[in-house]
């Protein structure tokens, strides 16, 4: 039976992508995975979720990626760019999974899966979503790397997009960079706004 877990990083950003990913484990890379110290990505430090992504690339664990970027966060809102990604996730694996979990209450629409389930705080209960929720940070955090070289003066690099005070600040100077989201939690004529969510405080 296939399983996979699919979780995703970077809701509660202003600016950047939001990052997902699909992972399908099994029993032996999860046990070895776990015994190293998996878990959901909030929970551990940025140090460790690099150790814990090359273990998983080390291991050979099976997993895509897809990001949603701010323009389609601008165009179809935030859930609905997630739920895409999150799909073009599932469908790059290269198989059919026998079950999908996914973190959160809201399935992932038009997939091809045997069964799917929704579950809320998924990725600090189930191994194949708590490695998804590596891969996706990972990604994402290395994306928003990438940005802070292009658009140095918004501190990308230290809160990766999230509303902290001194993004805000950096916001309030220097007006939007081209990749900040103009809508969902975004800088609007009020100025920029923290976006609701479980996420909106980086880890």
């Amino acid at each position: 039976m296939t399983i996979a877990g699919v979780d995703e990083a970077g809701r509660g950003p202003i600016a950047g992508p939001v990052m997902t990913a699909a992972v399908v484990l099994t029993p032996p890379q999860f046990r070895v995975l776990l015994s190293e110290g998996l878990n959901d990505s909030k929970r551990v430090s940025e140090r460790s979720r690099e150790r814990l992504f090359a273990r998983i690339g080390e291991l050979g664990v099976l997993w895509a990626a897809q990001a949603a970027s701010h323009r389609r966060i601008d165009e179809t809102n935030i859930l609905r760019a997630t739920l895409w990604a999150m799909r073009r996730a599932v469908m790059s694996l290269g198989c059919r999974p026998d079950i999908v979990v996914v973190d959160g209450n809201i399935p992932i629409p038009d997939i091809d899966c045997g069964r799917q389930i929704a579950i809320v705080k998924a990725d600090s209960k189930v191994p194949s979503v708590m490695a998804a929720s590596i891969v996706a940070k990972v990604l994402r955090d290395r994306v928003m790397r990438r940005l802070h070289k292009i658009y140095p003066g918004y501190g990308f690099d230290e809160h990766k997009g999230y509303p902290t005070r001194a993004h805000r600040s950096a916001l309030d100077m220097l007006g939007p960079s081209p990749v900040h989201r103009l809508t969902y939690g975004g800088y609007n004529k009020k100025g920029p706004r923290p976006a609701g969510g479980a996420d909106c405080a980086e880890s």
